[in-house]
């Protein structure tokens, strides 16, 4: 009940105050409707993971990282991460905050988060597995009109605001992460090939 009513007491505020709450956002959003390249920073990210979906477990995977900051009196940032399958949540540590951090614990994993380019669609509305399918749909469209670029690794989500918001004020992306099509082999220059 006690952990219950932390996880209320958290989403209200995040709600009532929005991002503006948390510690910092790591990185500029994405507008709705827009799609761009962006690269995203290097930090400290903490993870809850399931066996099943996201949308099916959200809120068992924000329980034990709502416990891990509290514990630790590390302050929320935004935005979110999530991956699809297996269901994974992920909190971004400002980088003032990463001396708090106190290593793997409670269903709680640290990583180190290399720096990568994304590409990013921009999207409001209700935090659902439809509107992700939607985002990654215009992404994976995008993706198939590109020479320059090619995915790396799955698409996942990206959540700005808290349980609370009203569904028309949610902001969310979807994220592939990018990385450059090799330059193809240069031709043989006339001097090798005679």
């Amino acid at each position: 009940m006690k952990l219950h009513l932390a996880v209320i007491t958290a989403g209200l505020l995040w709600t009532m105050h929005g991002p503006a709450s948390a510690s910092s956002d790591i990185f500029a959003r994405t507008e709705p409707g827009q799609l761009e390249i962006k690269e995203l920073p290097a930090g400290i990210l903490l993870e809850s993971r399931v066996e099943g979906a996201y949308f099916e477990n959200s809120n068992r995977l924000f329980r034990p990282l709502f416990g891990y900051i509290s514990r630790h009196d590390i302050a929320m940032t935004t935005p979110v991460e999530a991956r699809m399958e297996p269901g994974a949540m992920y909190f971004w540590v400002a980088p003032a905050e990463a001396a708090k951090v106190a290593g793997d614990e409670g269903g709680v994993r640290v990583i180190e988060q290399p720096a990568r380019t994304v590409v990013a669609v921009g999207g409001r509305g209700a935090y659902s597995e439809r509107n992700y399918r939607a985002a990654e749909a215009v992404l994976r469209e995008w993706l198939a009109g590109q020479t320059d670029w090619i995915a790396e690794g799955d698409p996942y989500g990206v959540f700005w605001h808290g349980p609370f918001t009203p569904w028309f004020r949610k902001q969310y992306e979807v994220h592939q992460p990018l990385r450059r099509t090799p330059p193809p082999p240069a031709a043989p220059s006339e001097d090798a090939a005679g």
